[in-house]
């Protein structure tokens, strides 16, 4: 197993046992009627026959045997899945077979959505290169797929397959356990049982979209490391931004990191607010702050001073303690980009753990979805806004949602509930996202009416505009609560008591993981976001 980085630009399949399910192929009968060693390849024993009588009979014998299986072959579960996963990708897809390309076309007829026309390349018996155990057949398809070989996957079943691969220098995948290959040892850089498994595979060879790093493959990651430091209250875990850390018994360190990679105005508002609300999130006060600047090529130094001076007067603003940082300027970024850690305290008896949460508790959001990403795509694409008809006076309302993107004030006020037992700040990838993150952190299902989720007009007409989708745009400035639902009607009148919207969007379900929506008619499916709305217009 490869335990390095690697990238993939094309995938080759052997055919029968890899794509298909072959119908039954009684070898042993067939290597019999021919008089081939039980040991030996088919191919090979024929060519290697002393008349051309011999090789032309037994030939057209193994040709009839395999156009018979193909027949009765079906697709292997996942074939068709994976191959309509790899276009969608834009990756390179190819055949390697020993057999005849008609029994190949034969066999895809058996399958749903999947034909000859799928694959880029595709290297039978016909073609005019060695075959499998050769790397030829490899190293023709890298070559038709204008690819770098050792950037290919080569995917099979057979001990042919992986050899192939090994002899052509790319990375190979054996498709279950090898058995067929009899007592021959395969050593392979993957194995997978099913091809869901090749999926996965090949998923950690492809590039990611720009964003944060899907939650799933976060998970997968997070999952590897032992986190056995007991003073470690929270630790790093799919919808915990912050960790938790419990230093004298009594008191607890709430930290926080976290970049500003979008925004281009404002950058240091945008730096020391998306941070705090983290902490925030967790009951804890916000307190001391360390940032890195990273500056691109040709910056100037009034430049530099105003992010340095917005990041100073914001911290004061909310009493945080700019302590320092690093400052460099480098051509490994071509904006400015803004990273800050950000540490505050909280007494250990009024820390907000999300894993509190349970069945009956209210799910609470506060102002409207995607405030942020309002105000960044008011700042940055005003011009594209304007050509699609806004006003120049609504584009400034909306480049003023950016003095709402903090929610310390009504995180301040859910603390001091009692029974609130999660808080969680709406980011990269808007309420979609943010709620199913604090549904896995807290390890409850959530139960959200579609109708009540509160989308500003201003936010609403950008995003009909762009064709963007409000669900799924970052969204700091609402927060969402969890609390015991006795006790979420005071703390909403003691939210809106201090001017701010909220709104009980749902409640907290039974332990699992996910979102179930409802519309006015029914079940709804929650919308799913790979990355957020706002990269497309970046």
């Amino acid at each position: 197993m490869i335990h390095t980085a690697y990238r993939i630009n094309a995938v080759l399949f052997d055919f029968d046992g890899t794509l298909s399910k072959p119908g039954t192929l009684d070898f042993p009968r067939l290597k019999k009627e021919i008089g081939c060693p039980p040991d030996d390849p088919v191919l090979e024993f024929i060519e290697g026959l002393p008349t051309r009588f011999e090789r032309e009979t037994f030939l057209s014998m193994l040709e009839q045997f395999e156009m018979e299986a193909a027949v009765h072959s079906e697709p292997n579960p996942g074939a068709e899945d994976l191959i309509a996963y790899l276009r969608s990708k834009g990756i390179g897809v190819g055949l390697i077979t020993r057999n005849r390309l008609s029994c190949i076309e034969r066999a895809l007829e058996n399958f749903n959505a999947l034909d000859i026309s799928d694959f880029d390349v595709v290297v039978s018996r016909e073609t005019p290169v060695d075959i499998k155990p050769s790397g030829a057949g490899v190293l023709l398809a890298a070559r038709t797929l204008n690819v770098d070989v050792q950037q290919v996957l080569m995917v099979g079943d057979y001990i042919f397959d992986i050899q192939a691969g090994q002899a052509a220098g790319c990375m190979t995948a054996l498709l279950g356990d090898g058995a067929a290959s009899g007592s021959l040892k395969i050593h392979s850089d993957f194995r997978a049982s099913d091809l869901d498994e090749i999926k996965d595979i090949i998923r950690l060879g492809l590039p990611l979209s720009m964003g944060k790093l899907p939650n799933d493959l976060l998970e997968k990651f997070l999952d590897r490391f032992n986190f056995h430091d007991p003073s470690v209250l929270i630790h790093a875990g799919v919808g915990e931004d912050t960790t938790a850390v419990d230093i004298d018994g009594d008191e607890v360190l709430v930290i926080k990191s976290d970049p500003i990679t979008f925004a281009t105005d404002h950058v240091g508002h945008y730096a020391v607010l998306v941070n705090a609300n983290d902490i925030a999130t967790s009951g804890a006060t916000p307190r001391w702050l360390l940032t890195t600047l990273l500056f691109p090529a040709g910056v100037v130094p009034s430049a530099v001073g105003k992010v340095m001076h917005e990041l100073e007067s914001v911290s004061r603003q909310w009493n945080i303690s700019l302590c320092g940082g690093h400052t460099e300027i480098t051509d490994a970024v071509t904006r400015p980009v803004i990273i800050g850690m950000l540490a505050g305290t909280v007494a250990k008896g009024d820390l907000v753990d999300k894993r509190n949460i349970q069945p009956g508790d209210s799910v609470l959001l506060t102002k409207a979805v995607a405030v942020e990403g309002t105000a960044i795509i008011a700042r940055e694409f005003g011009d594209r806004l304007a050509a699609l008809g806004m006003s120049k006076t609504e584009i400034e309302a909306c480049r003023q949602f950016l003095s709402s993107i903090g929610i310390l004030e009504e995180a301040n006020i859910a603390g001091s509930f009692p029974g609130v037992s999660g808080m969680h700040d709406i980011t990269e990838g808007g309420l979609a996202t943010a709620l199913l993150e604090l549904s896995v952190a807290g390890g409850h299902r959530i139960r959200v009416a579609m109708e009540r989720i509160p989308v500003f007009p201003e936010t609403r007409k950008i995003c009909r505009l762009l064709h963007i989708d409000p669900m799924g745009l970052i969204g700091s400035g609402s927060l969402l609560i969890c609390c015991r639902g006795n006790i979420a009607e005071p703390l909403m009148k003691g939210i809106r008591d201090a001017g701010i919207h909220v709104t009980r969007i749902g409640e907290v379900t039974d332990p699992g993981r996910g979102i179930d929506a409802v519309g006015p008619e029914g079940p709804v499916p929650w919308p799913s976001f790979e990355v957020d709305e706002i990269t497309r217009l970046f």
